[in-house]
């Protein structure tokens, strides 16, 4: 039972951890963009000072070439002079830079091909960090287009209204100017036949033209075409 309740327990927190990710998840792949970034930042600085320390070592490694040079015309020429003396200590002093030189050379091609690798992974670190820019972009308006169409899913605060009850505030808004515009025309109606019906009878009293055709207007009429035919 106990360990029951236990698994219980670790399924709860499960569940809660992963809808307490879903509701703040782009809150979270901000701040994960954010990390990223920084680590992106300091990779550049290292590599750059990885550069920086490789140009030193090439400008040694060629001022050893140089010096290296340098010693073996003076030697040369202490040996044209018949000075062995010297000759072996500059020989010595030769044999000890090319020492240094080839360690050197060594130790820079290492270093370079070190630069090459990390360099290859700043450029795909950079690449990969503009693509999740542009997701978390195109993320951060698919959320907001959502929650305009339907809704904030979990509970909303009570200051916000959603885009439904807007449209049901639209539709009462209209219905109540639809009624208003029918009692105004039902008015208008009953107005326009309490004068029509006033004309009609003073019409028919003989007080001014007639507002419409009579039988006797008919007859009269027909009794006129008869006559202009014959």
């Amino acid at each position: 039972m106990f360990k029951m309740f236990l698994t219980f327990v670790r399924g709860s927190a499960a569940i809660a951890e992963e809808r307490f990710a879903d509701r703040n998840a782009l809150l979270i792949l901000d701040q994960q963009m954010r990390d990223a970034a920084g680590a992106f930042e300091r990779a550049k600085k290292a590599l750059a000072v990885a550069i920086a320390q490789d140009r030193q070592e090439s400008e040694r490694l060629a001022a050893s070439h140089a010096r290296i040079a340098d010693l073996e015309n003076r030697v040369a020429a202490a040996l044209t002079a018949g000075d062995e003396v010297l000759a072996r200590e500059g020989a010595e002093a030769i044999a000890a830079l090319e020492a240094d030189r080839d360690a050197a050379a060594g130790a820079q091609a290492l270093f370079a091909a070190e630069i090459v690798r990390l360099r290859r992974h700043v450029g795909q670190a950079q690449a990969r960090i503009a693509e999740l820019d542009r997701g978390r972009r195109l993320a951060r308006a698919s959320e907001a287009v959502r929650q305009m169409r339907q809704g904030r899913i979990e509970i909303s605060p009570a200051h916000e209204s959603t885009l439904a009850e807007a449209e049901q505030t639209l539709k009462r808004l209209r219905e109540r100017q639809v009624e208003a515009e029918a009692a105004e025309t039902a008015l208008d109606e009953l107005d326009g036949a309490a004068a029509a019906s006033v004309t009609e009878k003073l019409a028919a009293k003989g007080f001014g033209p007639r507002l419409r055709t009579t039988a006797d207007d008919v007859l009269e009429r027909l009794r006129g075409r008869q006559l202009q035919a014959n």
